[in-house]
């Protein structure tokens, strides 16, 4: 097979007829590109071919189920992608249009081993990408996309003959059905529904509806060009935005979805946008009310407060800290046999018994609306108020190029390293230790720490800090952890700040 070229203009012969694949979007977990400026449809096509090469290479049957998010370009992406699984000989069973926890659903209801779905998650329009993954419930991680990348980039794909293509209706209609069981809400609950006119807009509504939840819309109406906001939870404007509307109606709390309805953020009673891996803290509380000596798995940006709750450790929880990601996380969740993972981004891994261990924003708002119904007597609020109190950053993330930002974060990670073992303060209180498991987290001898990795995503750093002492603590981390970053001139703006 011809190797994509990493350069085809648009609108010239070459565009509509050569593949043209930019390398930097095959990241950690997910492949995400600029489209159409660093891929094109023939792109897409090599990217399904190679792909379907992928899974005869590994002994994966070949069927695969694909599906698209709500984007005005995403079902073209995905015709090409599912001729390019076609041409390598791979039975495609296309879902329609979907949530990405939809798509890895589909693969237990179908009984099928591989899942391609379509979506840019919460990146802004103008980006596309595919989520894929051979092992359910796991998707690709560093190892499987850095295969996929080399076969695709270096013209290894192998065209077979046996590829067909169904449409399989009722996967949504069945996926909703899976999430609300037999469960109905026995506490009355209005509960502000924030989809950013996203793919969740034709899911969580009807949802909450079903388990007798009363729905305070916010954009709801399904609408590609997202004109309020990008429906991103982790993002303030989005936050902002959900507690507008809870102080506007007076609602017991909101739940915001993504654009791909993966991550669940909330805001509760009082318009306090809890950060979702508090909210995890809150749930695995809970949860381990009901399984006593569980293991659950946070990710490196989240809240100290899954080793030091005092809850969690008098119900004999074991905190697990891991690599920030998606596939990392699935991947961890199972190793262990955790109960749960939670992100600080809002991706939580809900496992066997509650979930199937994929990431699911739906699942995530059923379990909490069960967790309000087994404490009829308190608001998401006193909820809140019941944690220890720490100080948190939102994610921030400095602008700093794909190509550059692995070894840019190389350097500011010795720096740290280097930094404690001078024994050199940080906010003015010792260094206790840097976790470089994904990034660096330099923990202060009072709990206290800052992280800074590289988003597997999109051309950012990612920076998020935590006080257990103060704001002024958490302030003074933060500007410390800059003030290394500020060292390296390759690391522009931030997304946003405190």
């Amino acid at each position: 097979m011809t190797r994509p070229r990493p350069d085809v203009t648009p609108n010239t012969w070459d565009f509509l007829r050569d593949a043209m694949i930019v390398p930097t979007g095959f990241r950690e977990y997910d492949a995400r590109w600029k489209y159409p400026d660093q891929i094109n449809l023939p792109g897409i096509t090599a990217l399904g071919l190679g792909l379907g090469t992928q899974m005869h290479a590994r002994g994966i049957a070949p069927v695969i189920a694909v599906a698209n998010d709500y984007r005005d370009y995403s079902l073209s992406i995905k015709n090409a992608l599912m001729l390019g699984l076609m041409q390598a000989g791979i039975a495609v069973k296309d879902i329609g249009p979907a949530v990405s926890p939809m798509a890895y659903f589909s693969q237990f209801h179908l009984d099928v081993p591989a899942v391609a779905m379509v979506t840019a998650s919460h990146n802004p329009n103008g980006w596309t990408g595919v989520k894929m993954g051979f092992e359910r419930p796991l998707t690709h991680g560093p190892d499987e996309m850095s295969e996929l990348r080399d076969i695709v980039l270096e013209g290894r794909s192998v065209p077979r003959p046996g590829g067909a293509y169904e449409f399989v209706d009722g996967v949504r209609e069945a996926y909703l059905d899976d999430l609300v069981g037999d469960f109905r809400m026995t506490r009355k609950l209005r509960v502000v529904c924030a989809t950013g006119n996203g793919t969740a807009s034709a899911f969580a509504p009807e949802l909450f509806e079903r388990i007798g939840v009363e729905v305070i819309a916010s954009h709801n109406r399904l609408d590609y060009t997202f004109p309020h906001y990008n429906p991103n939870p982790e993002a303030m404007e989005m936050l902002h935005d959900m507690a507008d509307s809870v102080r506007a109606t007076g609602a017991d709390f909101a739940l915001g979805f993504d654009g791909d309805g993966d991550r669940c953020g909330v805001v509760d009673d009082e318009g306090e946008e809890i950060f979702a891996d508090k909210v995890g803290v809150i749930m695995a509380r809970d949860l381990s009310k009901i399984y006593p000596g569980a293991t659950f798995v946070a990710d490196v940006k989240s809240t100290g407060l899954f080793a030091s709750d005092p809850v969690l450790i008098k119900n004999g929880v074991r905190a697990d800290y891991w690599k920030t990601g998606h596939s990392h996380m699935k991947r961890r969740v199972k190793e262990l046999g955790a109960l749960a993972g939670f992100e600080k981004s809002g991706h939580y891994f809900l496992a066997e018994p509650i979930g199937r261990g994929y990431d699911c924003g739906l699942r995530v708002a059923v379990e909490i609306c069960k967790l309000m119904d087994r404490n009829p007597g308190l608001s998401m609020s006193d909820l809140r108020r019941a944690l220890p109190q720490t100080w948190a950053t939102p994610t921030m993330s400095p602008y700093c190029a794909d190509t550059e930002k692995y070894a840019v974060l190389d350097r500011l990670v010795a720096k740290l390293v280097a930094k404690h073992k001078a024994g050199e303060p940080l906010a003015g209180c010792p260094i206790k230790e840097v976790v470089t498991v994904n990034g660096a987290r330099v923990i202060l001898d009072n709990g206290s720490w800052g992280l800074v990795r590289a988003s597997s995503n999109t051309p950012n750093l990612v920076v998020v800090c935590e006080s257990a002492q103060s704001e002024a603590e958490m302030r003074a981390i933060f500007a410390d952890i800059d003030a290394v970053i500020r060292t390296e001139p390759l690391v522009g703006d931030y997304d946003q700040t405190i």
